[in-house]
């Protein structure tokens, strides 16, 4: 997946004479309920081990880092990618490709946990879920997505309000703050139904989200979607971007893309036979709106796979 338009943006590598140390350089912007960190690697290594006393909410900004967490497997971890870190919680950490001339760059945002708590309660009060004993959480399992856009922006927003020297900076932060959380529960949320990992049985979303998968060529509106949530069309509307962080046609936009991509590694098909197959009806909005997703069109997508 083309993710250019969902990287944090990099900022500016420390200068070489103000560097305490070649691996994980590391410099602290203190505000009253959260530390940015920035950490900054020179050479290759691995193994290097890394804990915090708060829950952390880590994104790449430059370089390729091969995370160890838990018991899972090691993944790789590149820019336009988050990883959230419960507190106490021990990572190690290999910098394969890190260099002077090819440094690794992440933050490393620590969250005071009871500001953590404070949020979800606000949430849960005022922006109460659907359904019976469904709240606001985190999602500790669901540990390592991709940025969307709005998480992105909500990051870079936030390493602006840290960095700033204004006196407003910790009331604009801990506003931040709260739409940090939201996006991460919003972007697990579609990564647990992606992965058929959802387990809110009695939330209709899942069920209208299995509809849309299973019928992308069907003229999905948004009465018929509300009529399946048994909803009013706004109740629906309102409780689908709540839940998902996107409006139902941002929703099966997002599902007929993906689907034309899995279509595209297939080198037989020809442009005008994935955009039907995908659900789409003109084959030049197709294009356009591929290459506004990822970046490039279709045909240079299919040629990616094509030995």
């Amino acid at each position: 997946m083309n993710n250019q338009r969902f990287l944090v943006n990099p900022l500016q590598l420390s200068q070489e004479k103000s560097l305490k140390t070649l691996v994980e350089n590391r410099t602290i912007y203190n505000l009253s309920h959260c530390e940015l960190n920035l950490f900054e690697t020179y050479e290759s290594t691995k193994m290097v081990p890394l804990k915090f006393n708060d829950l952390v909410v880590t994104s790449m900004l430059r370089g390729k880092k091969v995370m160890h967490l838990f018991d899972d497997p090691e993944f790789e971890y590149l820019p336009g990618q988050t990883v959230i870190v419960p507190s106490n919680v021990e990572m190690k950490i290999d910098f394969p490709e890190a260099s002077k001339n090819n440094p690794t760059q992440c933050l490393a945002l620590a969250i005071d946990h009871a500001k953590i708590t404070e949020i979800l309660n606000f949430l849960n009060e005022q922006y109460p879920k659907e359904g019976n004993n469904m709240f606001w959480q985190l999602n500790y399992q669901n540990y390592f997505f991709y940025n969307n856009v709005e998480m992105a922006t909500t990051i870079n927003k936030l390493i602006k309000e840290c960095m700033s020297t204004s006196i407003t900076k910790d009331i604009l932060a801990d506003l931040t703050l709260k739409e940090l959380l939201i996006r991460i529960i919003q972007t697990q949320t579609v990564k647990s139904l992606d992965e058929g990992k959802f387990i809110e049985s009695n939330n209709p979303i899942k069920e209208v989200t299995e509809y849309i998968k299973q019928n992308l060529k069907e003229n999905m509106s948004l009465k018929s979607l509300s009529e399946k949530a048994c909803m009013s069309t706004t109740s629906f509307y309102r409780f689908f971007k709540r839940e998902l962080g996107m409006s139902p046609i941002e929703y099966i936009l997002n599902e007929k893309i993906k689907c034309a991509k899995n279509l595209l590694k297939n080198p037989t098909l020809q442009i005008n036979e994935v955009c039907y197959l995908a659900g789409f009806e003109d084959a030049n909005y197709f294009i356009r709106l591929f290459k506004k997703y990822e970046g490039i069109t279709p045909k240079q997508y299919q040629l990616l796979y094509i030995n």
